[in-house]
């Protein structure tokens, strides 16, 4: 059996799970979500705990039985805390304003801004006088989707560390021409 699988996921007081034939719905104070169910895993609630088991112990159920686990482990953390992934803009005039309710503009270094629309059930906050953006949701699939679309708009440079890059993430600077040690001519 998956090591993932067997483990139980705890539900909150304030989470509902109901599982019908073929998806799994999770609600919670944040919101709700749901996922169907891939064929030949089985949800079953007992009590304030969800068990994932496996019908068969073929190569592709016991594939998705930690997959399954997982996700709605995730379904139910997002209904009750959600996700938040933070983003840094690191370079000179670089920073981030909200447009429109939906709608951020990102002043990245290109000629104009880049207006990024956000999905639904997507919230961004700017804090740090527009250097830090907030990407906050209950579908924890969705917020890091959004937060690598938004930070493949202008990744970090290697040799100055201009761009946006995720929160505490660790950037190699390269040297560059200067500080290339001189050959023989």
């Amino acid at each position: 059996m998956s090591r993932v699988g067997r483990k139980p996921i705890k539900i909150p007081k304030e989470v509902v799970v109901n599982v019908t034939r073929g998806s799994v719905e999770v609600s919670g104070p944040k919101g709700k979500l749901s996922k169907p169910l891939p064929e030949g895993i089985d949800v079953a609630v007992e009590g304030d705990e969800v068990r994932v088991s496996r019908r068969s112990d073929g190569k592709k159920s016991k594939s998705l039985h930690g997959l399954t686990r997982g996700l709605v482990a995730n379904m139910v953390q997002g209904t009750s805390a959600g996700f938040t992934i933070s983003l840094d803009i690191v370079g000179t005039g670089y920073r981030v304003e909200e447009a429109d309710k939906n709608t951020i503009k990102l002043s990245i270094g290109y000629s104009n801004p880049v207006e990024f629309k956000l999905p639904e059930g997507i919230k961004a906050t700017i804090e740090e006088r527009g250097t830090r953006l907030i990407v906050e949701g209950i579908d924890k699939e969705l917020v890091g989707e959004v937060s690598a679309r938004i930070r493949k708009l202008r990744p970090p440079d290697p040799y100055k560390g201009k761009g946006l890059r995720y929160t505490g993430e660790v950037l190699r600077i390269k040297a560059g021409k200067a500080g290339v040690s001189r050959g023989t001519q």
